[in-house]
């Protein structure tokens, strides 16, 4: 008698372990609970057809019934659907041959083994059930906007916590290389993908993602929320600086005055947001040349030459200008292309004074081919474009050694006695 009691306690420990599972509504975990049940049952029998499960979550019970016909002693054929008639008239005397008897078991008496094979067959299912919640609930929301909360931090990423303590996880290259966390910082990242490997789902956030620049400005920018101004194209380098493309059906609204503010108020937050990423707007236009000309701002362009098969564009500059269009580090160039779709190649245009500029391959005597080849492959074609170009470009768009350009720039030098 005291074993069955401490086994009905242990079954009210599983229902009260269980009733409260987040995540999973009342309909679904009673279905649950009644399946559990149900798989027991016929491990135990070698069948649950005969049995009607009533789960009650609330008092942490469950009813069961075993449904057997009558039929007459020593015709008993499978003693968990027949019951001899003998046996059913102890139960009610007037059972007759035939006739369904029906008769309450309690679960506990099934003993200690079947109480850990339901709270073993109920945690695996659980389980099952909030991963799909869990998964499904992301899967929804994948390119929103959300906030977590830093809790750990390893080598290659960084392990966040939602308000409902959900697992959510920021690879490295997924960060602004200026993004450094502290254990319970609250961070602001878009639900970048969801990954559902082996039933675990796996959440990931990105901050570099051009979507979350996209959801930033739609968050400050009024007009862009309400549709009055459409974002067309949104190019990145995480951090450091970024080109939108904006335009506006409303002849009143100036897209571009909008999107930054006055003195940049609007765009101020989102820039502190990106780690001082500096953000570049411009109007957007179909006319592909106009729009070429527009990305690659602050530079000036005299003309372009657009092959359209290749999706490539030859732009050619004021010497002064060239360093502008390419930018720091080749910035401005690489992001221009981003957005524009097509591969830029600038070109130092010479006028009729300067015909004394000397192609590099005249130079072929004393540098090597492959360090003009190299210098050429970033739209370099002449010994003043290189003279004119900044050290530091040459050095990180070429992929050349300091020594290597500086021996360069000297023999350039030279030959113009500079």
């Amino acid at each position: 008698m005291p074993r069955k009691n401490a086994e009905t306690i242990s079954l009210i420990d599983t229902f009260t372990e269980f009733k409260e599972t987040k995540n999973i509504d009342r309909t679904t975990l009673v279905s649950v609970l009644e399946e559990s049940f149900r798989n027991v049952i016929a491990k135990i029998f070698g069948s649950d057809e005969n049995f009607d499960v009533i789960v009650n979550p609330e008092k942490g019970d469950c009813e069961i019934y075993r449904n057997r016909e009558v039929v007459a002693d020593g015709e008993v054929t499978d003693p968990n659907k027949e019951i001899a008639l003998s046996e059913a008239q102890q139960i009610e005397e007037d059972y007759e041959v035939g006739e369904e008897v029906s008769e309450p078991i309690e679960f506990a008496s099934f003993g200690r083994r079947a109480i850990l094979t339901l709270r073993q067959t109920l945690a695996s299912r659980i389980l099952e059930l909030e991963n799909d919640a869990l998964y499904n609930k992301y899967k929804e929301r994948e390119g929103e906007i959300t906030v977590a909360e830093v809790y750990q931090i390893w080598k290659n990423e960084t392990l966040l916590l939602d308000e409902e303590n959900n697992e959510l996880l920021m690879p490295k290259n997924q960060q602004i290389p200026r993004d450094f966390f502290h254990k319970g910082d609250n961070v602001r990242a878009i639900i970048d993908h969801v990954d559902n490997q082996n039933g675990k789902p796996k959440i990931y956030l990105s901050r570099t993602s051009p979507l979350f620049l996209q959801r930033l400005l739609e968050a400050e920018i009024p007009e862009i929320a309400d549709g009055l101004i459409s974002l067309r194209r949104i190019a990145r380098i995480p951090g450091e600086r970024a080109k939108i493309a904006v335009e506006s059906y409303d002849e009143r609204i100036d897209p571009v005055g909008a999107c930054v503010g006055v003195k940049g108020s609007r765009i101020h937050g989102i820039v502190r947001e990106l780690k001082n990423e500096n953000i570049d707007v411009i109007p957007f236009t179909s006319n592909t040349n106009l729009f070429i000309q527009r990305a690659l701002n602050p530079a000036q362009v005299l003309s372009i030459e657009i092959l359209e098969e290749e999706k490539k564009a030859n732009v050619w500059l004021a010497p002064d200008q060239v360093s502008l269009a390419i930018g720091k580090n080749g910035q401005n160039i690489k992001l221009a292309s981003m957005l524009t779709g097509y591969t830029i190649d600038v070109y130092r245009k010479v006028e009729e004074e300067e015909i004394d500029d000397i192609y590099l391959d005249e130079f072929a005597d004393e540098v090597d081919q492959w360090i003009i080849d190299a210098i050429k492959g970033i739209g370099l074609e002449t010994a003043k474009d290189v003279l004119n170009a900044p050290r530091e470009m040459l050095i990180k768009q070429a992929d050349l050694e300091e020594d290597t350009v500086d021996h360069l720039i000297e023999v350039l030098k030279a030959e113009f006695e500079l």
